[in-house]
């Protein structure tokens, strides 16, 4: 029973075929071809037994693997490496399949390879997926075949493995040690100024590569006879809240990524730096009503209480209260923070619903709106209009760009900070905000 689930008819087998039919056809004209063409019969039944028994006397004719991580990073390469051993005595052909999950649509993976005795063959492949959430991954299948390649057995390993996709870590990790090595401006980061001094002591360390040399404590260096440096903390932890606007107008995809996603990767690294700066980082949900409430703390294990709390949310079918927001920050956020509010205005008018709901929680802390360019519409704008409807298509579309630096002059005009920005520049600009501040002494 097992070898009849596992046998598989190679591909050269049907070649086979077609030669000893086109034997017997010609046959016809050619007599002494017939007496040819069984003869080829009797050896492709002998070569089919013989190469079923040597694909099945071992149970264990493979070993394969496939190596998943517990999470993948959403929207980013996720590497998975895959490992097939050959326990077989003679070379073998393997054409491996894996069975990806439903959210990737890839129905055509494949790749094939020759295998000597005792060998391992060894690749990688990488998935990037777009939606956070759990992947189940199925069969590994490898189907097996000798010199003869008549027929295939099949192995299946590792069925029905699930991982978590959570926000993007790699993302978050590539901002942090572009932060710890003074090496931000690589990616856009600005270095600012920093004005005045709130900075105070904190422990004299072991130098390592990325510390600033200037503060190289050369008498402690020359006692312990290797580099020490002072290690400054700032004088006030402030208490630093991402608020990411779970409605409609979050939904809205770019280059596959929703603006949701946009947002929590963001605040899974701008919340990762302000806890290296020693800041308290928070977290704060809404749509209708308040989701989630992540109160702001700088504890060792407050991170992965934000990623946790960032993997289950999704964005909802309705507008937003932004009135029952400022009512919720008002009575849990009493002391001045700084508030990085993740939303999205396509028109003044959507803006001027809110400003009075921005204005009030303005007055008690230090408030960001952060909304975004509709990048699409750049190829529209720039693109030469040569007749009609594109200038009509061309002239809309620049009325919206317009319409969104309108946006921003209307929020400085209220004394309200702004960022608009492009979906892939959103963790740059915000973290230049916040060092921005930081830098001015403004938290």
């Amino acid at each position: 029973m097992n070898l009849i689930k596992n046998l598989y008819i190679h591909e050269r087998f049907y070649k086979y075929i077609s030669i000893i039919a086109a034997t017997f056809l010609v046959s016809f004209w050619f007599p002494i071809l017939y007496s040819v063409a069984w003869f080829l019969v009797t050896i492709l039944a002998v070569l089919f037994v013989s190469d079923i028994y040597l694909l099945f006397k071992s149970k264990n004719g493979i070993n394969a693997r496939r190596l998943l991580t517990k999470k993948f990073s959403n929207s980013d390469e996720n590497p998975i490496p895959i490992t097939v051993k050959n326990n077989y005595k003679f070379k073998i052909e393997v054409k491996l399949i894996d069975e990806l999950p439903p959210q990737f649509q890839k129905r055509d993976f494949e790749q094939v390879s020759f295998i000597n005795p005792s060998e391992i063959w060894e690749f990688e492949y990488a998935v990037k997926p777009v939606e956070r959430g759990e992947y189940y991954f199925g069969n590994l299948n490898v189907y097996v075949s000798t010199f003869l390649r008549i027929v295939s057995r099949r192995f299946k390993f590792q069925e029905n493995e699930m991982v978590a996709v959570y926000p993007s870590y790699i993302q978050m990790k590539k901002y942090e040690f572009l932060a710890m090595s003074n090496r931000l401006t690589e990616f856009g980061l600005k270095k600012i100024r920093k004005i005045g001094h709130t900075l105070e002591f904190e422990q004299i360390k072991n130098y390592i590569a990325g510390d600033d040399v200037r503060t190289i404590n050369w008498k402690a260096t020359a006692k312990r006879s290797q580099l020490m440096v002072n290690q400054y903390q700032d004088e006030k932890s402030q208490p630093i809240y991402s608020i990411i606007d779970l409605g409609r107008v979050m939904k809205m995809p770019f280059e596959e990524l929703k603006l949701l996603d946009y947002a929590i990767n963001s605040t899974l690294a701008f919340s990762n730096i302000a806890l290296r700066k020693n800041d308290k980082a928070g977290l704060l949900t809404f749509s209708k009503k308040v989701d989630t409430i992540v109160a702001a703390s700088n504890k060792k294990t407050h991170l992965n209480t934000i990623n946790e709390a960032l993997y289950n949310i999704s964005t909802q079918h309705t507008d937003s209260d932004f009135g029952y927001l400022y009512a919720l920050i008002k009575r849990k956020v009493t002391q001045r923070s700084l508030l990085i509010l993740y939303t999205n205005f396509e028109h003044i008018s959507s803006l001027k619903r809110q400003i009075p709901f921005l204005k009030a929680i303005a007055k008690y802390h230090l408030l960001v709106v952060v909304f975004f360019e509709n990048t699409e519409l750049d190829v529209l704008i720039n693109e030469n209009a040569e007749d009609l409807q594109s200038i009509y298509h061309k002239t809309i579309a620049e009325k919206f760009a317009y319409e969104k630096r309108l946006i921003v002059k209307e929020l400085e005009g209220k004394g309200i900070y702004g960022i608009l920005t492009k979906p892939q520049n959103l963790t740059v600009n915000v973290i230049n905000k916040y060092l921005e501040f930081k830098a001015k002494g403004f938290i």
